[in-house]
């Protein structure tokens, strides 16, 4: 488990777990900025805010909303902008996508461009925020909170294994509908539903989607240039990557690659 700054962070590295959560994390800040910007990051996240504001604003899609105590949010295609309160308390996990539908018994296309109240979905979620409420360290909380996703999970498929690396770009595929397809060996009509079902989006939205995920990725991790992230990506040329980019994030990669911070997809003001 990592910590700096007042977060923690923890990678499961065991199975079964590790095929079923990206990503156990902690907030727990002071906040010196008064807006965060979290660009589409190609999740599906469970959160629990533990804040003395137990609610506070955030504007998604052109719409104010406020934040529950525990939601889910799916695949963004947009930026969410978030009012940030004096201090944060936050939990959360990140999902494999392919493995959300058995923890939460709702496909994860469900929660597409949404930030959905657990307790809408199931009213023991509300149990649960107390019982992690009740837990101080960050450690406890993850040891709890796998406990309770693993008494949800009866394995994952060969196929489903696969979508969870492809949506997390852990894979070297050509991002092409025909080389997909004869990888799991769907008909095309077969694929478009699955990432329906997995994402909310339909084949050609998705594939852009995963090249955008790629590009992001790489700025944060390459010392590559845009154009060399551009060919990277199978992006046509240097003005597609930028207006596929700016579709997702209302910024250029230029623009994004300035004002990233530490914190993959999240960048403050």
């Amino acid at each position: 488990m990592n910590e700096m700054n007042g977060i923690c962070f923890y990678v499961p590295i065991k199975q079964p777990l590790r095929d079923i959560v990206q990503s156990f994390w902690q907030v727990t800040r002071q906040n010196q900025f008064r807006k965060e910007i979290i660009i589409p990051k190609g999740i599906v996240e469970i959160i629990f805010n533990f804040s003395m504001e137990t609610k506070f604003q955030a504007n998604l899609y052109d719409s104010e909303f406020i934040i529950p105590r525990c939601f889910v949010q799916g695949y963004h295609t947009g930026p969410i902008n978030l009012a940030l309160p004096v201090s944060q308390s936050l939990y959360g996990a990140v999902l494999h996508t392919a493995a959300a539908k058995q923890i939460l018994g709702v496909p994860p296309g469900e929660f597409a461009r949404q930030c959905i109240d657990l307790t809408m979905i199931n009213p023991s979620f509300d149990s649960l925020w107390h019982q992690l409420t009740e837990k101080k360290s960050f450690q406890e909380r993850t040891m709890l909170l796998s406990h309770w996703i693993l008494k949800r999970m009866s394995g994952l498929s060969d196929r489903d294994q696969y979508f969870n690396k492809l949506f997390t770009v852990s894979i070297s595929v050509n991002l092409t509908v025909p080389g997909i397809s004869d990888l799991l060996c769907y008909s095309p009509r077969h694929l478009s539903r699955k990432f329906y079902e997995l994402s909310g989006l339909n084949t050609e939205q998705a594939l852009l989607y995963l090249k955008y995920l790629k590009a992001k990725k790489l700025i944060h991790q390459s010392g590559f240039t845009l154009s060399q992230i551009a060919y990277a990506c199978e992006f046509s040329d240097q003005s597609h990557f930028i207006k596929t980019f700016r579709s997702f994030t209302d910024l250029s990669p230029k623009e994004y690659r300035t004002k990233k911070s530490k914190i993959p997809g999240h960048y403050f003001e």
